[in-house]
């Protein structure tokens, strides 16, 4: 059953992509069609999906530099935000309830503060999908979206335990036995080196912290997390990360396909939700009202805001306690799903345009900038640049090597991982830090004297944008992509970009120059 399941899933995720539409969107559709045809949610199933999310959280710590979340704009955004969104949305959701007391269950003022905190969470699944999918999660606003989710996560986490009486056991404090143990869990990650044992190590971290703190009583998603965080420092971090990826979204299926599955809802309950859906215009300018008013600028507030406003599946988990301590009729945990079905919707279609949104209305969302930057928000400049790099990673890296032994040539590289670039930086290269797609970036950059912009990204939709940013900032020179597969050559061709490098055929190429090179020097 499950196979059938995921077969209908795909045909559904193939149909929206084929539309222009992200394929999760499809995932949520084929849950409720399966719902509408009869089908329940199967154990297997619910499984699947919390083995999706156990690997996603893992997958989330291995990326996350801790210091992130003791930044200002992350704890005070965070928090400011739930008070606010749930004394406003309380008061909100009591008089529909009053409005509306013939089409709803009797609300008390109890239980529409459990309905608004439900509703205060953003999806990390969502969200984190959205950003690897355009390549933004290493970004400044990619970094800031992800550290306010793991902020909220706590905030469920400690919900939960209040709300159940469940504390910690008295065992909870061996798990700082996990410190001295991570000398040896690192020589296992060694160990396992490139091929199919590196996810297998990847899977047996993740299931061990969540299984080790289900053990003394705590949410096991969040020692998932917690074990990806203490790995995160791992030179093989990034590469376990990526070898989880498949894995994740594949089981990140089952996480769309249960949301449909949890219950059919009625005309009244699709009403509600729609009308729930009405509020995230508001969490979207809550969250940007805040950013802005903690001296972020107004293009990282306006992304942040937009990817975070949809509601969670944390939010599910909330009100499905709520039912089970009678605090909450069940046709409430319908409506919230369906809301939370509908926001991911929202989110996906419309974050696929944010960018070309914020440079047609960047005027007036600049407006609400402060005048004092963050330390992090301040322009780099480029010094007599005439090549330029974006992306460091291994094949920027290479093109960055290669060019530099030209000695009548200024070469600079650009990246929006800040630790990467400092690495980089004290290895005495030439490196800023920058997001591509922000047109603001080019607009403060002296790009007068590059001849040749390089970007070695794995997304072409991000080369494509920034090919765009590069254009409406005036850049007269030419612009190089790599591509993967020959049908991204003539698309990234269409789009502006002047020549492309199908990485595959243009990496055996060059092997066989060198090859030819050494052998002809040997002879």
């Amino acid at each position: 059953m499950e196979y059938a399941f995921l077969l209908f899933a795909f045909v559904c995720g193939l149909t929206v992509k084929l539309i222009g539409i992200p394929p999760l969107v499809g995932y949520l559709v084929a849950g409720f069609l399966l719902n509408f045809a009869g089908y329940t949610l199967t154990e297997d199933l619910t499984q699947i999906a919390n083995l999706g999310i156990t690997i996603m959280l893992f997958t989330i710590g291995l990326k996350l530099n801790i210091r992130d979340l003791s930044r200002r704009e992350v704890w005070a955004g965070s928090v400011s935000h739930t008070l606010v969104w749930v004394g406003v949305i309380t008061c909100c959701v009591y008089a529909i309830g009053a409005v509306a007391a013939n089409f709803v269950d009797g609300l008390t003022w109890k239980s529409a503060a459990l309905i608004a905190f439900a509703l205060s969470f953003s999806s990390t699944v969502c969200v984190v999908k959205v950003l690897e999918e355009s390549g933004e999660s290493k970004t400044r606003h990619g970094r800031l979206a992800i550290g306010i989710l793991v902020m909220q996560d706590v905030f469920a986490v400690i919900f939960l335990v209040a709300a159940t009486g469940k504390l910690p056991s008295v065992w909870a404090l061996a798990l700082l036995a996990l410190f001295p143990a991570m000398p040896i869990i690192n020589k296992m990650i060694n160990k396992s080196g490139h091929g199919e044992l590196l996810p297998l190590t990847g899977f047996i971290l993740a299931l061990g912290g969540y299984h080790l703190f289900e053990l003394v009583n705590i949410k096991g998603d969040l020692g998932a997390l917690i074990f990806g965080i203490m790995l995160a420092q791992h030179e093989k971090a990034s590469e376990l990360a990526k070898s989880l990826l498949s894995f994740k979204d594949l089981f990140l299926i089952g996480f769309f396909l249960t949301i449909g599955l949890t219950a059919l809802p009625d005309l009244s309950m699709i009403v509600l939700a729609i009308v729930f859906c009405l509020f995230i215009p508001l969490k979207a300018a809550l969250f940007f009202g805040l950013f802005t008013s903690l001296r972020l600028r107004g293009r990282t507030a306006y992304l942040s805001s937009l990817v975070l406003s949809n509601y969670s599946e944390f939010g599910l988990i909330v009100g499905a306690l709520a039912v089970s301590l009678g605090l909450l009729a069940n046709s409430w945990l319908v409506v919230i799903a369906l809301a939370v079905s509908i926001s991911f919707v929202i989110t996906s279609v419309l974050y696929r345009n944010s960018h070309s949104q914020y440079h047609n209305h960047k005027h007036t969302i600049k407006r609400f900038e402060k005048n004092e930057r963050l330390k992090e928000d301040i322009y780099p400049t480029l010094h007599n640049a005439e090549f330029l790099v974006l992306g460091m990673g291994r094949v920027g890296r290479g093109a960055f090597n290669a060019l530099s032994k030209l000695s009548d040539v200024s070469v600079w590289g650009m990246d929006a991982d800040r630790v990467k670039v400092k690495e980089l930086s004290d290895e005495g290269l030439n490196v800023i830090c920058g997001d591509g797609e922000d047109v603001d970036l080019w607009d403060n950059l002296d790009i007068k004297q590059i001849q040749l912009v390089l970007l070695a990204l794995p997304s072409i939709q991000d080369s494509i944008n920034i090919t765009r940013q590069l254009k409406n900032a005036g850049y007269v020179g030419k612009v190089a992509a790599i591509a993967r597969y020959e049908d991204e050559v003539s698309h990234l061709l269409e789009n502006g970009v002047d020549k492309v490098f199908n990485f595959f055929t243009e990496a055996g190429l060059g092997f066989a120059e060198e090859s030819l090179a050494y052998a002809h020097a040997q002879q």
